[in-house]
């Protein structure tokens, strides 16, 4: 018996994982879906129902008369223009930080000349009005 005990106390060595096996839990890792994928799917359900409702178009009930037939036409909850509008954000390329430095500067230069400009022709038609029409020195 105090044999028994002496073999259950013994240490049990943990072996290492190979890399055949550590490329298995990886690969296995992989193919389960992480938690936010999970989570997205599970809000895009309700957003995707949302979106098909608010994407269909109605037609209201109405009687058989001028009246009824000016809006008894095919409506929407969006208006075409939002949608045509959204459509169009989606086909924007944004300039990266690089382009948005430089065409910053070109701001900055273009007022700067644009001001001395004005400047220049402000200074001069001064001169011209004191000299020349006034008359006063």
């Amino acid at each position: 018996m105090a044999e028994e005990s002496n073999e259950s106390k013994k240490r049990r060595v943990r072996k290492a994982p190979t890399k055949r096996e550590q490329s298995e839990q990886i690969r296995a890792k992989a193919d389960t879906p992480k938690r936010i994928r999970s989570a997205t799917g599970k809000l895009s359900k309700p957003a995707d129902a949302t979106k098909r409702t608010l994407k269909k178009e109605y037609y209201l009930p109405l009687p058989d008369n001028k009246v009824g037939r000016f809006f008894n036409k095919r409506r929407s909850f969006i208006p075409s223009y939002f949608r045509k509008s959204f459509a169009e954000l989606k086909l924007v390329t944004w300039p990266n930080r690089r382009d948005t430095w430089r065409l910053t500067f070109a701001v900055f230069v273009f007022a700067i000349l644009i001001g001395c400009t004005v400047a220049a022709v402000d200074k001069g038609l001064e001169e011209l009005f004191k000299n020349i029409i006034l008359d006063l020195k």
